[in-house]
């Protein structure tokens, strides 16, 4: 570790969609920070989406602030445009970043806080957490797991159907991704998807732009303090984008509860129903990944941090940004990131004139 950290006003730990919404915000103003990524290369999470992968909004409504993201003309925008995009958006603004750095830890020190990492380290005057959830994701435990001989993977590291030609394979999550997944899979294998409730579909005209404007929406009238009659459907239920169609025509998109637990070979349900099983998808979704805040002592018992908007509660030199909801209404996603990341970066302004 250096004797002498580099010491910036913001250091921002992640190189995503999050972490560059903010940086754009942070530039507009005298304020020095520095982008801290793990990954090798621009892209954050889109760099481990599955080679299929599309986004359902247009480009117009999946772009980050300041510059649109180019519209294609074969549909929405694929997982390599996304990654194209935000290397592009990253050269344009000429941000700093450092890379690859994984972050280990953060310590308190001197009124500020100190960013480890790999032989480097900033001292930093606020944090601004934008990791994302791809490097923690979950899993459900079912009893039998650990003796099932078939193969398991999540679809943070899925990448396309071929190994699963020919084979008997379980679907599991009632998610956009489980659909879209479910979609190719079920061209080259014998597949069942296994969700908690019923699938909800949205209407065929319904994609993200829609979606986007009912959860601004609910964001406006949450500020006001009023309730809205939300029409059907959310940012978890499930986008016929083309793929999906498709599935629907071929009439595979039925999906059963849960079974009970494993056995060697398969699964088994409650009525003692049971089915030999060669491979596993689970599209189970993620958890926030925090690790390196746990010197801080900051996590609630359910893995996140307790946060006022995106100010951390117990920790006031803390901001987490593009979480979910409970960081800010569609903040997970490329456009809804906009409205937290300058929220966010207003703060710290006045935060750090105070100080």
């Amino acid at each position: 570790m250096p004797s002498t950290p580099t010491e910036v006003d913001v250091a921002i730990i992640g190189g995503g969609q999050s972490a560059l919404a903010v940086a754009y915000f942070l530039r507009r103003t005298q304020r020095s920070f520095v982008i801290i990524d793990a990954e090798a290369a621009p892209g954050g999470a889109w760099r481990h989406g599955w080679n299929s992968l599309r986004l359902f909004s247009p480009s117009t409504w999946s772009s980050l602030p300041g510059w649109m993201m180019p519209p294609v003309t074969d549909g929405y925008p694929s997982r390599d445009n996304v990654i194209d995009y935000l290397r592009q958006y990253e050269q344009r603004y000429h941000f700093p970043i450092e890379r690859p750095y994984w972050v280990d830890a953060i310590e308190r020190r001197d009124h500020r806080l100190h960013v480890k990492a790999q032989g480097r380290s900033w001292l930093a005057r606020t944090v601004v957490s934008a990791t994302g959830t791809w490097r923690h994701p979950f899993v459900p435990h079912y009893p039998g797991n650990e003796t099932f001989t078939g193969q398991q993977l999540h679809s943070a590291h899925y990448v396309d159907p071929k190994p699963f030609a020919g084979k008997k394979v379980l679907v599991v999550g009632g998610g956009n991704s489980g659909a879209q997944i479910l979609a190719e899979v079920s061209q080259v294998a014998d597949t069942t998807w296994i969700t908690p409730q019923a699938p909800q579909f949205l209407a065929d005209d319904v994609d993200g732009r829609v979606l986007f404007e009912r959860a601004t929406e609910r964001w406006k009238a949450q500020l006001a303090g009023i309730v809205v009659e939300q029409p059907v459907g959310g940012l978890g239920d499930i986008v016929m984008v083309p793929p999906v169609l498709v599935a629907r025509e071929r009439g595979v998109l039925h999906a059963v509860r849960p079974f009970q637990r494993f056995s060697e070979t398969g699964v088994v349900w409650a009525d003692g129903t049971q089915k030999p099983v060669d491979a596993v998808i689970w599209c189970t979704g993620f958890r926030p990944a925090l690790g390196y805040l746990e010197s801080l002592g900051v996590y609630t018992a359910d893995g996140r941090v307790a946060v006022e908007g995106t100010h951390s509660i117990q920790e006031p030199r803390l901001w987490l940004v593009g979480y979910g909801d409970w960081t800010g209404a569609a903040s997970a996603t490329l456009i809804g990131v906009t409205r937290t990341a300058r929220s966010t970066v207003e703060e710290i302004g006045r935060f750090l004139s105070a100080q």
